[in-house]
């Protein structure tokens, strides 16, 4: 069998493989080009409300959070409390930071909810994951290599490498150089 027929083969095989994570990354990757504009891994919902703290020790931290928590209807598991001066407290629990100005009653909370797909996709494509991820994402990151090489000899003639195919992939290799020599 010719070596060009091989090529198309693994060409055709491995971007089958590939598609779903490719997809995956797509999605994940134009979310997260984008952070400066959002968080693309959480919806952030910010809340302001008053509280009732009269007959409550203001000295004692653990009674003002529960006191606040339990006002709020905060449910979640206690991270930590800490009093960031005498008139503010700061209380986390999961998914939610809380600031609670003792003086004026106010409590401005900050509520974390992770982005359907999104956070799931982010996970993945910023290998939070570890472990055997890691590998996994090394052996795809190979097979784009792979796809990238046989993708230049899949066509013949004028419209392959050889031809169109030589000043296209001239084109992709010179947009990162420039870009790497305006932002140095």
């Amino acid at each position: 069998m010719k070596w060009r027929k091989w090529n198309n083969i693994v060409h055709r095989d491995l971007g089958y493989l590939c598609f779903g994570l490719t997809i995956l990354y797509v999605i994940s990757g134009v979310a997260v080009n984008h952070i400066q504009d959002w968080n693309p891994t959480y919806r952030i919902e910010r809340l302001s409300s008053a509280v009732d703290l009269s007959g409550v020790d203001t000295a004692d931290n653990n009674a003002l959070a529960l006191t606040v928590l339990g006002q709020l209807g905060e449910t979640a598991p206690l991270k930590n409390i800490f009093r960031l001066d005498n008139k503010t407290l700061k209380i986390f629990v999961v998914d939610n930071n809380i600031t609670v100005d003792i003086d004026k009653g106010m409590v401005d909370q900050e509520k974390s909810n992770k982005r359907t797909l999104l956070f799931e996709a982010n996970f993945l494509h910023l290998n939070h994951a570890k472990k055997w991820w890691t590998w996994f994402a090394d052996l795809y990151a190979i097979g784009l290599g792979i796809l990238a090489v046989t993708g230049l000899f899949v066509l013949r003639g004028k419209k392959g490498i050889t031809g169109r195919g030589m000043w296209l992939t001239a084109a992709g290799l010179l947009v990162p150089l420039f870009f790497l020599w305006i932002y140095s």
